[in-house]
């Protein structure tokens, strides 16, 4: 009894939360400060996008997406970053998932859509953590930023390690910061023995609870 009344209140939560991710506020690119807010694309690269071990048809799908919006953070000032998962052919990431991204090869190159859409300063990344990398973390706290505007993938790793580490990061040196997923443009890969809506849906409850702000933007 005690397990049914338990997966009972577990699906009632899940349907709570997936009704209000479905009401976000929409975030304006106009009412921000465009010199101390930048757009980070994670993983937006072929890797995950369109060829290798790793890609997904989720992911795809916002490619164009979170390229237009890209060129529109140009159009207001915002610069734009790229995470790249680039890695040497050893990695000891590859014990654990498909060798990708490969330092090198095409799979470690933003695709061409994003290139196209508007000039980014890029990091390659060891690992799915981005905030680990020392350029990235000494560039965003040298430049003061305050306001990130992440999208791109997975969902419930990459983008999920990297926004609770800029928060707690820029928290543990006293600064005040937003950082805002766009929900729209980021996307959970289906890889087999995963459940991406369920994994998906958990991840964006845990960085609200954790201060980061799930936002919507007209597309």
């Amino acid at each position: 009894m005690k397990n049914t009344k338990d997966k009972d209140i577990i699906i009632k939560d899940i349907e709570r939360i997936a009704d209000e991710m479905s009401e976000l506020k929409n975030i304006s690119l106009n009412k921000l400060d465009s010199s101390k807010t930048i757009h980070i694309a994670v993983d937006m690269v072929n890797g995950f996008v369109k060829e290798g071990a790793l890609s997904s048809s989720e992911v795809l799908s916002i490619n164009k997406d979170v390229a237009d919006f890209s060129a529109r953070c140009k159009e207001y000032g915002i610069r734009n970053y790229a995470l790249c998962d680039c890695h040497p052919e050893s990695c000891t990431e590859f014990l654990t998932y498909p060798v990708h991204c490969v330092k090198g090869t095409a799979e470690s190159e933003l695709t061409d859509e994003l290139k196209n859409a508007a000039e980014f300063k890029i990091f390659p990344k060891l690992s799915v953590n981005g905030w680990l990398e020392d350029d990235f973390r000494n560039d965003i706290i040298e430049n003061g930023f305050d306001t990130f505007l992440i999208t791109g993938d997975c969902t419930d790793m990459c983008v999920i390690q990297l926004a609770l580490s800029i928060k707690s990061g820029l928290n543990r040196i006293n600064r005040q910061s937003r950082v805002i997923v766009i929900k729209e443009l980021t996307a959970t890969c289906a890889l087999p023995a995963r459940l991406p809506e369920t994994a998906e849906l958990a991840a964006y409850l845990v960085m609200q609870t954790n201060g980061i702000e799930i936002c919507s933007i007209d597309l």
